[in-house]
Parts: structure tokens; sequence; C-alpha cells
């Protein structure tokens, strides 16, 4: 007799994280505004847990201005100053000045005729990896694609964009399927 599937024991019972789980990650993304969210949200989560960062969302999207790149880029002390006094975010010097940097190097990038959709997915061909793992423990930090996207991001003069931060964020947007084998949301998203 087999035992009914279970979701990834990563998301716990948290209702928020539950909902995040069965409804986003791992759901191939090629929405521009979603991705930059994912990247800023990604670097503030650096050090901390992404329940953390899950339940201060709303708040970031109020104080990011919706993650418009065109405003973050804009961002002046005055903002900078908002935003270190706004409680409902990570109130971090480094990641706030590395969200506008990366909102900077975004116009940048659309500038010279790229997207984020089409910078990240190059990096898998195009399409989602799907992974087999059968346990947490497989499951790697980062990858020879990450660590290459990442290299790229740097280059182009984005921040926070770690190897580590660029395989969170390549999970979360679908780029690789490393839903364990056991969770029905593996086969559901192509597994």
């Amino acid at each position: 007799m087999h035992a009914a599937p279970e979701r990834c024991p990563w998301c716990g019972n948290d209702p928020l994280y539950v909902a995040y789980h069965d409804a986003e990650w791992g759901v191939p993304c090629h929405d521009e505004r979603a991705l930059f969210e994912f990247l800023i949200l990604e670097g503030a989560q650096a050090g901390l847990s992404w329940i953390t960062i899950l339940r201060k969302r709303e708040n970031y999207r109020h104080a990011f201005d919706g993650f418009d790149p065109e405003k973050i880029a804009r961002y002046g002390e005055r903002d900078v100053a908002r935003l270190l006094a706004d409680a409902g975010i990570v109130r971090n010097r480094l990641k706030i000045a590395a969200a506008i940097d990366n909102a900077r190097a975004v116009l940048a990038l659309h500038e010279a005729g790229d997207s984020l959709d089409e910078l990240f997915w190059r990096f898998v061909d195009g399409r989602p990896v799907v992974n087999r793992w059968r346990s947490l423990d497989q499951v790697p930090a980062h990858t020879p694609a990450a660590q290459a996207l990442s290299k790229e991001l740097k280059r182009r003069g984005f921040r926070f964009v770690g190897p580590t931060v660029i395989y969170a964020h390549m999970q979360a947007t679908g780029m690789v399927n490393d839903h364990l084998v056991s969770c029905p949301r593996h086969q559901a998203l192509g597994g």
C-alpha cells in the first residue's frame, strides 16, 4: 500500500506558506514585473527565512511602488530614509540600495533590447529543468546554471544576486522544478 502523495515538507502547515507552495512556487514565470519582484524579494531574504519575506510581501509591494523598476530607479535619499523607517520590510540599507541598483540595471537591460525573461530563461534553454529529488537533502543550494546566471547579472550591475539567491529565484519562478517527486506539484508542473 502506497502512502498518499505529500507536498514538499519545507512549507510546513503555515497557510500562507502552503498557498505559496501550492499555487506559485515552481510555476514557470515569464512576467517581467513578477521576475523583478522575486529578484528583489530573494535578495531581501538573504540570511533570513523565506516565510519572513512572504509575510512582508504585501508591505514590499506597497513600499516599492508595486515593484515598478522605472519608479524604483528614481529613488533618492528621501526614499531610502522612508524605506529604512518602514517596519513592514527588511530595513537593511545594503538590501534597499541593491533593490534600487537592480531597478536601474533592469532599465539598462531593457535599453539594450533585452529583458529579465529572456536573460533568465536562456540559462535553462527556455524551458524548466525538471529534477527528480526524493528528499530535501538532495536539493542543491545552487547549480552551475545559477552560478553562470549570477555571474552574468553581476556583470550587468545587479547586486545581491549570488548563486544561492539566484537558484532560489530559479526555483520560485519555475526555471527549475524542485518539488520532490512525492509532491503532487512535481507532476502537475511537468515532472
